[in-house]
């Protein structure tokens, strides 16, 4: 397994050096013909399913930036999600705008909600910080339940789906098309601003807040920057999850359930591991799916095994294969080099 992922990255690495884009763009090509594989092989309904991994694989790779590269503790990041799902229904159904305007005024919406959330990381770190940020995401939820015209405890219906032109993107393999492209543009993105100088300071600032203020670093922005940052991938996926099939929305989409079921996405992946992200989003969506039968007993499941995988596999999948790989290569390495001089 770790050869074929060893041999697979190198092929990958091969691509980037004639272009940059040029894996990006082999992937969005392959993952092109997904629907009809999936279709063919497991139903349509698994097309849905893989709609809902394309908008956690946005949540989680939003989530990392400012939990994974920030180090910054965030518990209410489903309030954002649920912002920006709520604005862009209701730009749409009251005021007939169409999903492509609706949704980036929601993210700009949720970029100022991103804003008031991470003001509290300004003063407040670890616990303290979880603690201020899962009450803001919290309130959200339940002024969304309390609120008549937020869709209260009826729900919001109706939502339409996104056009263009006549045509009218409300079949499942359809819709994938367009979460897909929003979820590998993140993926990519999350990449630029790692390797940033951007993402530098983030790292900076995860690993050691004072030596990072002391270096020049401007600590409070790029903490608020971060959540920003991560507000636009929540306000995003938000109103994808909107006018997706079969536009409605319930305030129980945003709980504290979905909020420990993203976190286990990050934990599980990997802190800080964009790639271990995108696996854990696949594997719990997938998981949470299957087990919703047992809708009671999944809290339990999920708490226990993020318990589990902190205190046994701290780095996540992600962690862990990275770090299989390199201790392959330093084996290689080491086998040539013996050649060499026998």
């Amino acid at each position: 397994m770790i050869s074929f992922i060893t041999n697979f990255t190198s092929v990958i690495e091969s691509l980037a050096k004639v272009h940059r884009l040029l894996p990006w763009l082999i992937a969005y090509v392959l993952l092109l013909f997904l629907p009809n594989l999936i279709t063919a092989t497991f139903g349509e309904y698994y097309v849905d399913l893989a709609n809902r991994c394309c908008l956690f694989i946005l949540l989680a790779v939003g989530l990392n930036i400012v939990k994974g590269f920030c180090g910054q503790v965030t518990v209410g990041h489903i309030g954002l999600y649920a912002i920006g799902a709520v604005t862009s229904a209701l730009l749409a159904q009251n005021y007939g705008l169409p999903f492509w305007l609706s949704a980036p005024l929601a993210i700009l919406v949720t970029c100022l909600a991103g804003l008031v959330v991470g003001l509290p990381s300004v003063r407040l770190e670890g616990a303290y910080l979880a603690l201020a940020t899962l009450g803001l995401g919290e309130s959200v939820r339940i002024m969304i339940a309390v609120t008549p015209a937020l869709g209260s405890s009826t729900g919001i219906m109706m939502i339409p789906a996104p056009t263009i032109g006549d045509y009218v993107i409300e079949s499942f393999d359809h819709y994938f098309y367009l979460v897909m492209t929003a979820a590998i543009i993140g993926i990519y993105f999350s990449f630029v601003i790692l390797n940033s100088s951007t993402g530098r300071a983030f790292k900076a600032i995860r690993e050691d807040v004072i030596a990072a203020s002391v270096s020049g670093i401007n600590v409070p922005f790029y903490k608020l920057l971060a959540f920003v940052i991560s507000a636009i991938y929540a306000g995003l996926a938000g109103a994808l999850f909107a006018h997706m099939p079969p536009g409605y929305l319930h305030h129980n989409n945003f709980t504290v359930i979905e909020m420990v079921t993203l976190l286990l996405m990050v934990v599980l992946g990997g802190i800080g591991n964009i790639w271990g992200g995108v696996v854990g989003a696949i594997v719990v969506t997938v998981i949470y799916d299957q087990t919703k039968d047992y809708y009671f007993y999944q809290p339990l499941i999920f708490g226990v095994t993020m318990v589990f995988l902190v205190v046994f596999m701290p780095r996540g999948i992600g962690g862990v294969i990275e770090q299989a790989i390199v201790k392959r290569k330093f084996i290689e390495k080491h086998e040539e080099q013996n050649l060499g001089t026998s």
